[in-house]
């Protein structure tokens, strides 16, 4: 398996993982004002997750570019 296809799969991983973290504070901002203690780590969740794939992401772009 080539770096690019590699990059590809873990790209499908951090999707999944993002997408999965996205409807967990979506989840909480529905029972709110339940679980509101819970607000900032769901969300640095999110935010890890998203940035982990905006950076898959544009390595795989660079390397697409090379």
């Amino acid at each position: 398996m080539s770096d690019v296809d590699a990059l590809k799969a873990e790209i499908k991983k951090l999707s999944a993982k993002a997408i999965n973290a996205k409807m967990n504070l979506h989840d909480l901002s529905e029972e709110l004002p339940v679980g509101w203690q819970t607000i900032l780590g769901v969300a640095q969740a999110t935010h890890d997750a998203y940035a982990a794939l905006e950076a898959a992401r544009a390595q795989l772009k660079a390397m697409e570019a090379a």
